[in-house]
């Protein structure tokens, strides 16, 4: 079975920056969208960024664009979020997943993913 880990997570002061990275434990993406999601707490997954699997269309939610960038090395098989000026908002676990057929070429809803990392922790305060 296929693992992703997450990994980079810490706590960082308001405008600082963290990148996390998502290794998966054997060749997992492919052709898979792969995305970041986080959770704050008492509330459900919030979609952060996608890499779509075929084409590549990279698309970002409203509330990280132009602070986030999600990037992905296909030969080492890892998934990164480069996330700088951190606000109080961007608070909680990160988690990386790979989404399922037919999910080639993105998507943002939580339910059209069945690989999940366990999440990496970010906390953004002074």
């Amino acid at each position: 079975q296929v693992h992703l880990i997450e990994s980079g997570g810490g706590l960082v002061q308001p405008g600082g920056s963290l990148r996390l990275s998502c290794a998966a434990s054997e060749r997992a993406f492919g052709n898979l969208t792969t995305a970041w999601f986080r959770r704050a707490p008492g509330k459900e997954h919030q979609f952060v960024a996608y890499i779509a699997g075929i084409g590549g269309r990279i698309y970002y939610s409203h509330s990280v664009r132009g602070r986030f960038t999600i990037s992905r090395d296909n030969a080492e098989n890892t998934l990164f979020l480069q996330m700088t000026d951190l606000k109080p908002d961007d608070t909680g676990i990160y988690f990386c997943a790979t989404a399922r057929p037919p999910y080639y070429y993105g998507s943002s809803d939580p339910r059209d993913f069945d690989r999940w990392g366990q999440g990496t922790s970010v906390t953004v305060s002074s």
